[in-house]
């Protein structure tokens, strides 16, 4: 019988992690874009953000709503209370 522990790691990235790694690479994306293509793709750098500030001050932003509920990641900074029946 394996003892069972509290403090079980959750396989994958965390939902943060996944944010940042999203976040850097659109925010990359639209400087090379800005530079080759047209300066007007600098609005998706402030859009990132903006959804950045959304999520620091709000704890949810668009894409960790969709994150969370399509592939079911939870974050580790906010977590979410349980309720109790």
């Amino acid at each position: 019988m394996t003892p069972t522990r509290s403090c079980v790691r959750e396989t994958g990235w965390p939902l943060e992690r996944v944010l940042f790694a999203m976040a850097g690479t659109v925010t990359l994306l639209s400087a090379v874009l800005a530079a080759v293509v047209s300066p007007w793709f600098l609005l998706l750098t402030a859009f990132v953000g903006v959804n950045q500030w959304l999520y620091v001050s709000l704890g949810a932003c668009p894409a960790s709503l969709i994150l969370g509920r399509l592939f079911g990641l939870r974050s580790t900074l906010y977590a979410r209370k349980e309720v109790s029946r």
